[in-house]
């Protein structure tokens, strides 16, 4: 490579890879961290902002998932329609009772930059509650 000259990764160059990572006992912020990082491509040393280099990834036993403190009852997650009185508040506990991969999903997607590139990012991260996921062919043992 010339020193001259600056690397952009194209998008044919890129080679995704998928990664399983296990959810199981770790905390929701540090593991969100990880998981935007590794969609990103920002572990790997051909990390180009405006393209995507990151790997798919399998997130498995997002049900085990901890939070630190009081965040259970004092995080909240808002919502808003745009009409009068459609604002919703729902706190962590209402959210994962719900679906617990849901709060992976929303840590990992308002961690990612909001542009259209972040929208197909986001696309390629799988999360699962228990620990099963139905892409076996995918990832090399």
């Amino acid at each position: 490579m010339d020193m001259n000259r600056a690397f952009f990764l194209r998008k044919e160059d890129t080679n995704a890879q998928w990664r399983v990572i296990d959810a199981k006992g770790k905390v929701l912020g540090r593991l969100a961290t990880e998981i935007a990082d590794v969609l990103r491509g920002k572990d790997q040393a051909v990390f180009t902002p405006h393209t995507d280099s990151g790997d798919y990834v399998v997130v498995i036993n997002a049900s085990e998932i901890k939070l630190t403190g009081n965040k259970w009852e004092d995080k909240e997650y808002i919502t808003v329609s745009g009409y009068i009185g459609g604002k919703k508040v729902k706190s962590a506990r209402e959210v994962y009772d719900r679906n617990p991969a849901r709060l992976i999903e929303y840590a990992v997607k308002r961690m990612l930059p909001k542009n259209r590139l972040s929208r197909s990012i986001f696309k390629k991260l799988k999360v699962y509650a228990g620990a099963q996921h139905p892409h076996k062919a995918q990832v090399a043992a």
